[in-house]
């Protein structure tokens, strides 16, 4: 995690409204040459300034299309912003608003770790590993599967990637988050026991050779900490307290809840889902509850709630705050550039290769189920 310098004071001093009346008169101020970015978990106070909102996938590919701007601000995490840096010209320079907003599902996968996960899987498995990482990863890491013939993917279109790496190899290593990997491989058809999760953190990752050798993927013993709170008792009890909800689930949950919903996708199906369905209609949701809200705000006629009863929160996300974004922009608009996110061009040119086959098996939002 990078370290954020205390604000100097006088962002303190300002009200709510006179926060947001500075960012609007920065952003006019700056024109053209600057691009807001805003992930769908961030805060509504934060989200009214994006020119542009959606999930992973959506905002990496605004990023690479972005020709006419000077400075791209992402109000995401760490490893969103590079994925940025790492798309857009040479020219573009990004900037995120708090250095500490981090990811801590990237943070468990380091590329000492993966290097060394390498070694060991080259030497058990007796068959091609292809290398797939979530872009919840870092930039070495997206840099690790572009060298050895890997891809990034995305919750939208991990099925798409896992089927495309299983025409390039034997066998998959799929990182960071476990749970995705899992819930897309079971719904291709493959069995629960030709997956083994592989702990960086233990001699072999914690499997025997036997293991190793049979194993068709393996999943990186990691999470997304937000996605891990929903349980399948938070499920069985929406369904005893009434019988009208529909369950909707990020992949990113367990296997287990992914089981008990009806219906399982990316954040942008998740939209799409309670936007589309009729009104008067149920839906528990289980996903970042800034999401949550705002769907339930968005959409009067239906009722929207969290499947937990806990506060489902991407605590990370929401250190950028309007503060912080307006300290960001008085800086640009002063001639500095703050917080500016850059992959060292050896890194950029490898990770590159991973997310363009990413965006190359990029399509519409799917279901987990399909």
């Amino acid at each position: 995690m990078l370290y954020q310098s205390p604000l100097p004071a006088q962002y303190d001093e300002h009200s709510r409204g006179e926060l947001a009346d500075r960012i609007r008169r920065r952003k006019q101020e700056l024109g053209s040459c600057l691009v807001i970015l805003c992930h769908h978990y961030q805060d509504d106070d934060v989200a009214q300034f994006a020119d542009f909102t959606g999930d992973s996938l959506k905002l990496s590919q605004i990023a690479a299309s972005q020709e006419q701007a000077e400075f791209v601000v992402f109000c995401g995490v760490h490893f969103m912003a590079e994925s940025a840096d790492i798309l857009t010209a040479d020219s573009v320079r990004v900037v995120l608003p708090d250095l500490s907003a981090g990811c801590s599902m990237a943070d468990m996968a380091e590329i000492e770790q993966l290097e060394d996960a390498w070694e060991i899987l080259s030497e058990s498995a007796g068959a091609t590993v292809i290398p797939i990482t979530y872009v919840n990863s870092a930039a070495a890491i997206k840099a690790f599967c572009g060298r050895h013939g890997g891809a990034c993917c995305t919750s939208s279109n991990a099925k798409q990637v896992l089927q495309w790496a299983m025409s390039q190899g034997d066998k998959v290593l799929f990182l960071p988050d476990q749970h995705l990997g899992r819930n897309t491989a079971y719904t291709m058809g493959h069995a629960l026991n030709e997956m083994v999760v592989y702990d960086p953190k233990r001699d072999c990752g914690g499997l025997s050779p036997n293991e190793l050798a049979d194993a068709k993927f393996y999943l990186w013993s990691g999470h997304c900490s937000v996605h891990q709170l929903f349980t399948p008792t938070d499920a069985d009890r929406i369904r005893e307290l009434d019988g009208k909800y529909s369950i909707l689930v990020h992949p990113e949950c367990s296997w287990e809840v992914v089981q008990k919903a009806d219906c399982v996708g990316s954040t942008e199906y998740i939209i799409e889902t309670v936007r589309d369905s009729v009104a008067g209609s149920h839906w528990a949701i289980g996903t970042e509850v800034h999401l949550i809200n705002r769907l339930a705000n968005e959409h009067p006629d239906k009722t929207v709630r969290s499947l937990a009863r806990v506060q489902c929160l991407c605590t990370t996300m929401y250190r950028i705050d309007m503060k912080h974004l307006l300290y960001s922009l008085d800086a640009l608009a002063e001639g500095r550039v703050v917080n500016q996110i850059s992959v060292d061009p050896e890194t950029k040119r490898q990770a590159v290769i991973a997310l363009d086959r990413m965006l190359a098996n990029a399509s519409s939002p799917q279901t987990a189920t399909d």
